[in-house]
Order: structure tokens, then sequence, then C-alpha cells
């Protein structure tokens, strides 16, 4: 193992000194990789776009038709946000291993005193924070100018339960991503699964539902638990839990919730039961990362 016997010969005094500072300076190295790619610019200006979009259409819409506009556009850029943060919490972390396996990055890191496990996080909490802090900034100030510009109320506990939400569902995917790129070695076939973990999420998951209900005509408690299983169906009731405690917009299965489930446990089904799949996925990809080889 290329790099690992001055970090094996290190007493555990040095191995806790030196911790932080070996976690930053991987952390930097591959922030700087991320600026190079640009591609923290364009999540930036994905989320910026998003929120101009519902700020200028939506407030003026909710003006003119008498909605409660700032409630109702948070609402309405939280439920796209579902559909494109799963994959760029893909996108950002699914071919990360693969890659530095491939350019020879991993065996230039690994020349020198750093264990796999720091290096597996750092690269995790920059992909991670990468995407989250831009998020929290753009939420946080499209609540201010509608406050500002348009004079709405900012519900501030919808707003900090929606971006819990987010961050929760983001973990998900970027632990997803990561076991991805830790087991696919080609960066094509790794980019395949990355398509098919997001229309598993987002875009097959309710044509699935209904084609079960359809078939079997299986009771309530069935298609509940089978929506809850997928973090993005969770992430969705839950904030639909929040915007409403009685879910009417479900309809009769948001009735069926409301009662039987209730909006306190369907919204920390949506912050843990993503959180969790995103752990337990970094943890698999953990651990093969630390078995396998590096080359």
């Amino acid at each position: 193992m290329i790099g690992s016997s001055g970090a094996q010969r290190a007493t555990p005094a040095r191995r806790a000194g030196g911790l932080w500072p070996e976690l930053w300076a991987v952390a930097r190295l591959d922030l700087a990789d991320v600026r190079r790619s640009r591609w923290m610019v364009l999540c930036v200006v994905v989320y910026a776009l998003l929120a101009v979009g519902f700020v200028l259409i939506g407030m003026r819409e909710s003006s003119v038709l008498g909605f409660s506009g700032m409630g109702r556009m948070l609402l309405s850029m939280i439920h796209a946000l579902l559909l494109l943060l799963p994959l760029l919490g893909l996108t950002a972390t699914g071919q990360v291993i693969n890659r530095a396996r491939d350019d020879g990055t991993l065996e230039l890191v690994f020349s020198h005193p750093v264990r796999r496990g720091v290096y597996f996080a750092a690269v995790t909490l920059t992909r991670y924070l990468v995407l989250v802090l831009p998020l929290v900034v753009v939420m946080v100030a499209m609540a201010l100018v509608g406050r500002v510009a348009f004079g709405e109320e900012i519900r501030w506990q919808f707003l900090f339960q929606s971006l819990g939400i987010c961050a929760s569902l983001l973990a998900a995917f970027v632990g997803l991503g990561l076991m991805v790129s830790t087991f696919v070695r080609s960066q094509a076939r790794a980019v395949i699964w990355l398509l098919v973990l997001w229309a598993l999420g987002v875009a097959l998951v309710d044509f699935g539902l209904i084609g079960v209900m359809l078939q079997w005509r299986v009771n309530a408690q069935t298609v509940f638990l089978l929506a809850a299983l997928n973090p993005v169906q969770a992430a969705r009731m839950a904030l639909l839990s929040g915007a409403s405690a009685e879910l009417s917009a479900l309809g009769p299965v948001g009735f069926y919730l409301a009662n039987q489930v209730g909006a306190g446990a369907l919204l920390a089904l949506g912050l843990v039961w993503p959180a969790l799949v995103g752990l337990a996925s970094w943890a698999i990809a953990l651990r093969s990362f630390r078995r396998t080889d590096i080359v």
C-alpha cells in the first residue's frame, strides 16, 4: 500500500495531533480540483437561476391570483430542488474516486503520509459543503428579497425545515455517489449507474407505485412503506407536512398520513431516513476504499 507505512508507524498521539492539518490539506486539494472544473460555479448558477425565476414569476403570479406568495414560492422551489439535488449529489461524487485512481491522483496523494480514511472524509466534506452552503445562502437571500421587495412574511420555521430536508437528501445521494465511485472502476459505467440511481429515486418512483397499486391493489400501509423507503419520497412527504400539517395537497392519501402517521413523524422521517441512507452508503464505500488497491 503506497504511503501507508508512514501512517502505520505513527503513534496515536501523532495521529490525533495531525488529523485536522491532514484533513484540511486534502480538503484544500480537492476544493482546488472542484474550482478548476468549474463545477462549483455551475452549481451556484443553477441555484441562483431557480431562485430568480421563482421570485420574479412566483411572486407576481401570487399577487394576481391571490396566493400566499412567500410560502407557495418556497414550496414550489423546494419541489424543484427535490428533483435536482439528487442529480447534483450524484454527479458531484460519482466519479471522484475512480477518476483519481485513473489519473494517478491517489497514487500521488498516498505517497505522502495520508491515511485513506482522512482522504475519503475530506473529499466527502468538500463535495457536500460545496452543494449545501450555496443552497443555504440562496434560499435565505430569496426569503429576504421576498420580504424587502414584496413585503411578504418570512416563514423561518418552514424555511429551515426545508433546508434541513434538502441537506439530508443531499447526504443520501452524496453517499450513494461515493459508493458508486468506489465500487465501479470504469468512469463510463459509473455514469450509467448514476443515471439508474437518479431514475429510480426521482423519475420512476411515482410510476412504480402507481403500477403496484393498479396491479396488486395493496393496502395503504404497504404503499406508504414502499414510498418511505425512497429518500426522495420521504423528503417530499416531509416537505408537504411542513407546509401543511393537514397534508391537504395529497388528497385522500394526505388524510390517511395526517391521521395515521402524523406531520411530525413525516418530518422526522424526511430528515432522518435520507441521512441514514447516505451514512450507510458512505460507510460501505469507505470500507471498500480502505481494502482495495489504489491503482
